[in-house]
């Protein structure tokens, strides 16, 4: 059975991943769906996250990760090279001369055909981190998108599948969906046609 690619990112109601300058810090930290994270998705968690809750063990649902380098970038800027070290990582750019860190491997060619080689393989699901202009790039192959979804609009910023122009609709269905007490819903959708 080839391996899914999901795009598992938190969103606003507006479906922002980010502010303009690509900070997430609107939205809020904590609340009753953090423990739901770790349970569910804790492969998700940063390398240092897990270590601080005693997370340990093998992955369930994914064994790696694709980062745009924004989104990688980001992570440097809190003070790590490899945010992912227990997934086989990936970052995507062309503009990087040569990978980061000895951990990450770098896409610079086309990603939808690099991708199409790591759903061929044997193993757990690809966890598309972000960010949007790369999800907008390898949405012919997401097979499912997970959304944390918060009670925040932010009226602009970097959008769930980046800016461009209008592309053809792409259809999915919601499968399962939970929602908070904080407000922060998550619900997982599948690409129609995809089980």
């Amino acid at each position: 059975m080839p391996r899914k690619l999901t795009y598992y990112a938190a969103a606003t109601m507006d479906g922002y991943i980010a502010d303009e300058t690509g900070s997430v810090g609107f939205f809020p930290v904590g609340g009753d769906h953090g423990p739901a994270i770790r349970a569910q998705y804790p492969e998700t968690l940063p390398t240092k996250v897990r270590e601080i809750f005693g997370i340990k063990g093998d992955s369930a649902t994914f064994d790696t990760v694709l980062m745009g380098r924004k989104t990688y970038d980001f992570g440097v800027r809190t003070g790590t090279s490899s945010p992912y070290t227990h997934l086989r990582q990936f970052v995507v750019s062309a503009s990087l001369p040569e990978s980061p860190d000895p951990h990450i491997e770098l896409i610079s060619a086309d990603p939808l055909d690099r991708v199409r080689e790591l759903k061929r393989e044997a193993g757990l699901g690809i966890w598309l981190c972000g960010g949007g202009e790369l999800a907008r790039v390898l949405l012919p192959e997401i097979d499912q998108i997970f959304l944390k979804r918060y009670p925040v609009v932010l009226g602009g910023g970097r959008s769930l599948f980046g800016a461009g122009p209008a592309i053809d609709p792409v259809l999915f269905k919601v499968t399962t969906s939970r929602m908070f007490s904080s407000g922060v819903a998550f619900v997982k959708y599948s690409r129609n046609g995809v089980s």
